[in-house]
Order: structure tokens, then sequence, then C-alpha cells
């Protein structure tokens, strides 16, 4: 544990609490803080020490990662009335695991730069709760060469793979693409599932027949299976984290001039779920398919 400088981690959530228990496994020293403070029990009882305020978690690390909700999350976790960076200096580097927008990453990075001297990584990643539980995210990074190194040793534990997209925002914009093709995928393969069994071909088999060939993705094989068998828990990926990125992704589409009209019908498919009460915003994204099975 003392081998190496301790890590920050603030935001201890679904995927994020799964990184911080790999984070321990492979000896690292975490101190933790989440919004929510009944989220760090567990990961207290498996080694790590909790901070009192996102601020006491800067004093004590000079990596710190976040992983939070949305873009206000972050802010407020960075700039706001309790936030850490007055605790923040030249020898911290903020490594930003949530999914949030590009454009607010280049700002907020530039202020932190600018006021503290503290530099940041908008480092989203892929892959789920279950790459999170085995070290096996896929990891997009935007932001100084150096600093992408400098982390290295936080991402040996997290991920099989980083690549460095380029300056801050390329990380935040390369997993909008990331979300653009999931959750697309995800409506059409509710939709399929639905298609074969109005037909009478047993849904359940339909990963296994298609997995290698052209149509074959991780989403099929995960979610897929979920969806033919209405099996939406544990969850793996909440309806309103979709919803949020998807209707980021439409916003940059509009601010770039791209044409995106496959995303923007996928975008209303999520918007109606979490519009659904029997649904909803915390539902696995699995529970999609009760859009056109349900009907």
């Amino acid at each position: 544990m003392g081998e190496s400088p301790p890590i920050g981690f603030i935001g201890t959530g679904l995927i994020g609490g799964p990184m911080v228990l790999r984070l321990l496994e492979q000896g690292r020293d975490v101190v933790v803080w989440n919004r929510s403070a009944d989220k760090l029990a567990p990961l207290v009882a498996a080694g790590a020490r909790a901070a009192a305020s996102a601020r006491e978690v800067a004093e004590q690390a000079q990596l710190v990662c976040l992983c939070l909700t949305d873009t206000a999350a972050v802010e407020d976790v960075v700039f706001g009335a309790h936030g850490m960076a007055p605790a923040l200096g030249s020898e911290h580097l903020v490594i930003d695991l949530s999914s949030i927008a590009p454009d607010a990453t280049v700002r907020m990075a530039t202020r932190l730069r600018s006021e503290r001297g503290a530099h940041w990584l908008d480092t989203p990643v892929s892959g789920g709760v279950p790459a999170a539980r085995a070290g096996r995210l896929i990891v997009f990074a935007g932001g100084d060469a150096a600093d992408v190194a400098r982390a290295a040793w936080v991402f040996d534990a997290l991920a099989q793979r980083v690549t460095h997209m380029g300056a801050q925002g390329a990380g935040q914009f390369t997993k909008s693409c990331n979300q653009q093709i999931v959750a697309c995928n995800l409506a059409v393969i509710a939709e399929m599932v639905a298609f074969a069994e109005k037909a009478g071909v047993d849904a359940t088999r339909l990963p296994g027949a298609l997995a290698g060939g052209f149509a074959d993705s991780l989403p099929l094989q995960i979610f897929g299976p979920r969806m033919a068998s209405r099996t939406h828990t544990p969850p793996l990926g909440a309806i309103a984290t979709f919803r949020k990125d998807i209707e980021q992704v439409v916003r940059l589409a509009t601010d770039v001039g791209a044409d995106v009209p496959v995303t923007t019908a996928a975008l209303e498919r999520f918007r109606a779920a979490y519009a659904r009460e029997d649904i909803g915003g915390a539902a696995d994204v699995s529970a999609i398919v009760r859009l056109v099975t349900d009907a």
C-alpha cells in the first residue's frame, strides 16, 4: 500500500465503486469521497480511506479521479462552495473518468490551470460494470501527453487499453462517438427481440446464433439475453445515463453541423423509456425492450 502514492477517488457509484475495489485489489492506497455517503461503507470495509469532503481528498492525494454523473456534478465537486479547487496546485492531476460535455471539459480544465496551476485529463471509459470489476475498461484520453504518461500506473490497474485522442475535450468527444454507436445498437437489439418473438422465434437463442458474425457485438451478447429473458437486474447501465449521453451527442452534432438522424431516433426511444413510470431513468438499459414488447 505504501509503495505508491495515494489515489483520490470521488464518485463511487455504479462504475466508480468497482473501479475503487479494483484499485484496492491491486494494492493501491485509495482515499474516497462520495456525495451519497452510504456508498462508501463497502469500500472502506475493503480498505479505502474515507475523506470528509472532496477538498480533503485533494489534500491527501495529488492524483484525484472523478467518476460523476454529469457535467454539473463535476463542476460542483471541483469549483463548488465545498469543492476541491482551493486545495489543488501545480502538483495535482485531475483524472476525470466521467462522461461529460467536451466543451465544458475544456472550459473547466483551462480555468483550473489558470487559477490553480493544476492539470486535467478527460478520460471517460467504456466497458460498463463487468469491465470495471475486471480492470478491463477502455479509456479515451484527452489532455497533455505528459499527464497521460503520469497517470499510466493508475490506468494499469483499471484498463486494458488507453488511447490518447488529443487535447483536452478529445476524450469526451470520443466517448460521445462510443455512446452514439452503443445507444443505436441497443435500440435495434430491442426491436430485434420483439421482431423475433412476434415471428415465433426463440429470442433467447439469438445472441448465441449471431455470435461471431457481422451482427455480433458486446451489447448484443451482454444485453440481448437480458432483453429476451426480461432480466434487468443487477443494473449494468442506466436508462438515464444513456438519455443524457445521447442528448449530448445530438447537441454536439448540431454545433458542428453533423447530420445524425439514426442517433436522434435512438434518443427518442431512451426518452420514452425514461418517461414511462414502469421503466424510468434508474432502470437498466435492457429494459428499453419493454417499449416494443409490452405494447
